[in-house]
């Protein structure tokens, strides 16, 4: 594997990502009981902007000191200065296990699977001490291993499924393979999917196939900040959410509207939050 998330941190997508994560990990601590929070491609947890100059320049800097007023959008840069401020570092920027760390309570649980030793071992030393929450890091084939955490002994539980889409269509297989037998194993658990957004035909082609196979209530945030269309560079981020907790469509559709409002380039990108049906 070549790819190297480091390489892209803080990118347009990330936000896009780590807002709609943070508001599904509130949403299910509505709730007293505690549940699992599972990741199947963790990468480091947190990255040194330097790295992704370039991309992030469109993405995390130009939010990092701007007010706002969405909730989720607070929380996530408050919990972007935390890092910061404890760290004494003011280019460093958070990954998803460390944003779920920071959040997660002592009644929950969280299992981060990483493919390489190297990572893994920055990821463990980068959520050392962060939460109360019980966390466990492996190493190994995150599709795999999810195939063994489900159902989760807590009775609750909510998976990012986010690959690095290398090889795409292996990639999109797999995701898709593993939605289904996830939801065989513990219909009712909280599944968010990260996805490339770069042909709008194909990626509707492989929700509409999804749809088809899957029973469960989806819902499908976009967040694009360049033309529907190429091959070349990423258009647009992508995250399909299975089981979406209660009223989270209008939460989304508000929250994005004030991101896509900073982080928007030009006149040809746009959000939406739309269900996913069979067609």
């Amino acid at each position: 594997m070549k790819y190297r998330h480091r390489y892209h941190a803080g990118n347009f997508a990330d936000v896009h990502k780590h807002v709609t994560l943070l508001m599904l990990l509130e949403a299910l601590q509505r709730k007293e009981k505690g549940f699992l929070y599972f990741e199947t491609h963790a990468g480091r947890g947190t990255y040194d902007l330097a790295d992704s100059a370039i991309e992030s320049r469109h993405g995390i800097e130009r939010l990092a000191d701007a007010d706002c007023a969405a909730p989720p959008l607070c929380r996530y840069l408050a919990l972007l200065e935390q890092l910061r401020r404890a760290r004494g570092s003011p280019r460093l920027y958070p990954g998803s296990p460390w944003l779920a760390a920071s959040v997660l309570r002592g009644q929950d649980r969280a299992v981060f699977v990483e493919s390489l030793p190297e990572e893994a071992r920055a990821l463990e030393r980068s959520i050392r001490g962060v939460g109360p929450a019980r966390m466990r890091v492996d190493v190994g084939d995150g599709f795999e291993q999810l195939r063994s955490s489900l159902p989760p002994l807590q009775g609750r539980a909510l998976t990012l499924i986010d690959p690095p889409y290398e090889d795409t269509r292996r990639d999109f297989d797999r995701t898709g393979a593993a939605l289904v037998d996830a939801l065989a194993r513990f219909p009712t658990g909280v599944i968010a999917i990260w996805y490339p957004v770069k042909i709008a035909a194909e990626t509707r082609r492989w929700l509409d196939t999804l749809a088809r196979r899957v029973t469960r209530a989806m819902l499908a945030t976009e967040f694009r900040l360049y033309p529907a269309d190429s091959r070349v560079a990423l258009n647009g981020s992508g995250m399909l959410i299975i089981n979406p907790p209660y009223q989270l469509d209008t939460q989304l559709e508000e929250c994005l509207a004030e991101l896509y409002s900073r982080l928007a380039v030009g006149p040809d990108g746009g959000i939406s939050v739309r269900a996913i049906a069979a067609p």
